[in-house]
């Protein structure tokens, strides 16, 4: 089972008792975060997709760590103007154990999809 997760405006395959790297947000380590902005849940009764969210869907989690990625160089020159500039980034990020997905619940829940109308030639 594994569902398709929107946390702070990016999306995220999750699957249960897997871990996962967001950016960095406010919450203390061992503390329960839970995200209901569930794009897509992919189970064994079938799948259900959200218009654009899935009802009732819930992904929790356990933060277990804050850190920071590996240094990345970015380097800046013009040539033939005496112009170099070179700094470092480090992306912050909080790890996230991934719970349990909770929301396959009846299909009812989810509403079907609009066909599209057959354009006239």
């Amino acid at each position: 089972m594994y569902a398709i997760v929107e946390i702070s405006g990016k999306q995220y395959k999750v699957e249960q008792g897997r871990y996962l790297d967001v950016d960095t947000f406010n919450a203390s380590v061992d503390e329960a975060v839970s995200f209901d902005k569930v794009q897509l849940v992919v189970g064994e009764e079938g799948s259900v997709v959200g218009l654009p969210y899935v009802e009732g869907a819930v992904v929790t989690g356990k933060v277990l760590a804050h850190g920071r990625e590996k240094k990345i160089l970015v380097y800046k020159m013009r040539p033939k103007k005496g112009y170099r500039k070179k700094n470092g980034h480090r992306q912050g990020y909080t790890r996230i154990l991934i719970e349990s997905i909770v929301g396959l619940g009846s299909k009812a829940e989810a509403k079907p999809a609009k066909a599209k109308k057959a354009a006239k030639a």
